[in-house]
C-alpha cells in the first residue's frame, strides 16, 4: 500500500489547523468582550459587570491555554513537513510570524497573568488596562496571521532570487491586496462568534431561572452588538468576493461551479460538480444573478474553470460546497439577529421561550462558519502555496517517508481527541458552577459600602 507523504502532510495541517482555529475564533472576541466589562465596571463600579467578567475570564483562560498548545504545532510542522516550502519563502514569513510573536504573543503572555491572577493584587485601572492589552494583544496577532498568510493568496512586494522570495516592499507585503479584506472579514467573523456564545450563555441562564440579571445583561448586550456585526459582515464578504474575482479568478469560478466565462452567468444555489465532465448536475439556479452579485453588473463576465490550464484549476466541489455552508450559517444567524431586535422592540425579548431556545441552540454556529469559511479559502487556493507561484506538490519536504507522516498525524489525533475533549469538559464545568456570587471585596472596588454577601438560591443547593 503506498503512502503518499503529500496527501498525508495535506491531512495532518488540515487536522491540526481546524481544531486550533476554533480558539482564536472564541477567544479574540472574547478578550474584547472581557475589556468591555471590566471598562463598564471601572467606570460605573456596578458589581455585576464584575461578576460577568470573572466568570468569562475563566473560560478564557481555558481557551486561551488550548489556543497556545495547539498553535505552537503549526509553525514547527512547517519545519518537518513543509521545510521546501519554508526554505522558499523564509525571508518573507519568518520576519512576519516573527513580529506577531513580539508584539502579540508576548503582550498577551504579560498582561494575562495580571488579568487572571491581579484582581486583588493591583489597582481596578490596572486590571482594565491589563484586559485592555490583551484584546489589543489577540488582534495584533490576528493582524500578523492574516498578514502571513494573505501574502501566500495575493503575494506581492517580493522578487525571486534561485527558487527563493525576497522581500523588496515590507508596505506592500503587510498590507498586499487581499489583506484590508481578509482581515477586516476575518476579526467581524471572530466577534460574532464569540457574540454568540455569549448569547447561548445569556439565553440558558435565562431559561433555566439562574442568574437572570446577568443573563439579561448577556443577550441584551450582545444582541445589540450582533445586529450591527451580522449584516457588516455580509458587507465585508461582498467586497472580499470582488478582490477575489480580480486576484484569484480560479478560485471563484471553483466556489461558484462556473465552468465556462460568460457574460449574464447564472446565480447557482445548488448543483453536483462533475469535475471529470467539466459541468454540474442537479442544477438550481436564478438566471442572470450570477453577474450581478458577484461581479455587481448585470452584463458582468464570470470566469470560467476551462480557461485555465487544467493543473492550475483548483478543487471545486470542496469550496463549492463550503461556501454555501457558510452563507447558509449566516443567513440562518441573520435570522436570529432580527428576530431578536423584532421581539426587543415589542418588549418580549427575555420572555420569548423559542427564541431563547433558538439562541442556545446557535452556540455552534459561528465556529462552524469560520471553519467553512477557512476551507473555501485554502481549498480554493490549490494547488498553491504562494498562489500562482508555488505550488503545493514542490512545498513538501524531500525524502519524507509517508509512514512518517501517518504516524505522526495518528498521534496528533490520539493528542487532540484527548485535549480538546477535556477542555470542553472544564468550560462545561464552568457554565454549570454559574456566576461567582457578589463580594465583600467587590463592594469595597466599586465604591460602595459593605453588605453582607447573600448566595444565589441554587448555591445553597
Amino acid at each position: 500500500m503506498h503512502l503518499d507523504p503529500l496527501l498525508l502532510s495535506r491531512l495532518q495541517f488540515v487536522w491540526v489547523v481546524a481544531f486550533h482555529i476554533l480558539l482564536p475564533a472564541f477567544t479574540v472576541g472574547l478578550a474584547s468582550y472581557i475589556a468591555t466589562l471590566e471598562g463598564i465596571h471601572f467606570f460605573t463600579g456596578k458589581d455585576i459587570y464584575f461578576r460577568i467578567s470573572n466568570f468569562w475570564i475563566r473560560i478564557f483562560a481555558v481557551s486561551f491555554g488550548m489556543g497556545v498548545v495547539s498553535g505552537v504545532i503549526m509553525p514547527f510542522q512547517f519545519g518537518t513537513n513543509w521545510s521546501r516550502f519554508s526554505d522558499a519563502t523564509a525571508n518573507v514569513l519568518s520576519p512576519l510570524l516573527a513580529y506577531e510573536g513580539l508584539t502579540a504573543f508576548f503582550l498577551e503572555a504579560s498582561f494575562l497573568g495580571v488579568l487572571l491572577f491581579g484582581r486583588k493584587l493591583v489597582p481596578r485601572w490596572a486590571h482594565f488596562g491589563s484586559a485592555l492589552m490583551v484584546a489589543l494583544g489577540t488582534l495584533f496577532s490576528t493582524f500578523w496571521i492574516l498578514a502571513t498568510n494573505s501574502w501566500m493568496q495575493t503575494p506581492q512586494g517580493y522578487k525571486i532570487v534561485d527558487g527563493r522570495f525576497f522581500p523588496v516592499d515590507w508596505i506592500a507585503i503587510i498590507f498586499n491586496p487581499s489583506f484590508p479584506y481578509r482581515f477586516f472579514h476575518t476579526v467581524v467573523a471572530f466577534y460574532i462568534t464569540t457574540g454568540f456564545v455569549v448569547l447561548a450563555v445569556g439565553a440558558m441562564f435565562i431559561l433555566r431561572r439562574r442568574y437572570v440579571e446577568e443573563g439579561r445583561i448577556m443577550l441584551s448586550m450582545t444582541l445589540w452588538l450582533l445586529t450591527a456585526l451580522v449584516p457588516l459582515q455580509v458587507f465585508l464578504g461582498d467586497l472580499h468576493g470582488l478582490n477575489t474575482l480580480k486576484y484569484q479568478p480560479a478560485k471563484l469560478a471553483a466556489i461558484e461551479a462556473h465552468w465556462n466565462k460568460e457574460a449574464r452567468a447564472p446565480l447557482i444555489l445548488f448543483a453536483l460538480p462533475d469535475e471529470q465532465a467539466q459541468t454540474n448536475h442537479a442544477v438550481v439556479q436564478i438566471p442572470d444573478w450570477g453577474s450581478l452579485i458577484l461581479t455587481h453588473d448585470p452584463n458582468g463576465v464570470v470566469p470560467g474553470l476551462k480557461e485555465f490550464p487544467a493543473q492550475d484549476v483548483p478543487p471545486v466541489a470542496i469550496p463549492f460546497f463550503s461556501f454555501r455552508i457558510m452563507v447558509g450559517i449566516g443567513i440562518l444567524m441573520l435570522a436570529v439577529v432580527i428576530a431578536g431586535l423584532f421581539l426587543r422592540l415589542r418588549r418580549k425579548l427575555y420572555d420569548t421561550g423559542w427564541f431563547l431556545k433558538a439562541c442556545e441552540l446557535a452556540s455552534p454556529a459561528g465556529f462552524l462558519a469560520v471553519l467553512a469559511g477557512w476551507t473555501t479559502t485554502e481549498v480554493g487556493r490549490q494547488p498553491w502555496t504562494v498562489y500562482g507561484l508555488l505550488r503545493t506538490a514542490d512545498s513538501v519536504s524531500p525524502s519524507l517517508s509517508g509512514g512518517d507522516v501517518l504516524v505522526s498525524l495518528l498521534a496528533y489525533m490520539v493528542v487532540y481527541l484527548i485535549m480538546f475533549p477535556a477542555g470542553a469538559f472544564l468550560i462545561l464545568r464552568i457554565l454549570r458552577s454559574g456566576m461567582p456570587a457578589a463580594t465583600q471585596e467587590a463592594a469595597v472596588e466599586s465604591g460602595r459600602p459593605k453588605a453582607p454577601v447573600v448566595a444565589p438560591p441554587e448555591a445553597a443547593t
